[in-house]
């Protein structure tokens, strides 16, 4: 099957034409509040997050939707948190992995932080692939796929994305 690179970027540009517009409004929204997760193990998602990806723990508090169940949160700055649920007892079998359909969590951090994580992870046998040098991918204990980016918050690769 070939792929016509030409015409892709013709609709991209296309698009691209559409709906970025000049003078964007402001969002309705107020920022991203968390994103949550699936966690199988409390205890090694905290050590996981909180100490070796420098992401401190802000609270631990009953799930509201599932009695015995945790959400937890973590700060990855700028007003983000990242959060988890674990549902002990509930068996979630094969949908643990396709909930929310999620591909990857992109987090900025800054070069000089980059390089430090990236010896932790190293240093602690994570998997990891690195791309354009500047990113960073790899997954958490339950299977989350991550990645870690040099660059600043609203660009990508060079591009302002916001």
């Amino acid at each position: 099957m070939s792929i016509d690179h030409a015409a892709i970027e013709a609709r991209r540009a296309e698009i691209r034409q559409r709906y970025v517009l000049p003078r964007r409004p402001s969002s309705s929204a107020r920022g991203l509040h968390h994103i949550a997760l699936l966690s199988s193990d409390v205890e090694r998602t905290i050590k996981f997050y909180q100490e070796l990806l420098e992401f401190p723990l802000t609270e631990i508090i009953e799930n509201r939707d599932y009695k015995g169940s945790s959400h937890f949160f973590f700060d990855l700055g700028n007003g983000n948190l990242l959060a988890f649920f674990d549902f002990p007892g509930l068996d979630l079998g094969p949908y643990q992995e396709v909930l929310g359909g999620l591909h990857h969590i992109a987090i900025s951090v800054d070069p000089a932080t980059w390089e430090r994580l990236r010896g932790k992870l190293e240093m602690a046998g994570v998997p990891h692939q690195i791309e354009s040098g500047a990113s960073i991918y790899f997954k958490d204990p339950d299977g989350a796929r991550l990645e870690l980016l040099a660059d600043h918050l609203g660009e990508m690769y060079g591009s302002r994305v916001l």
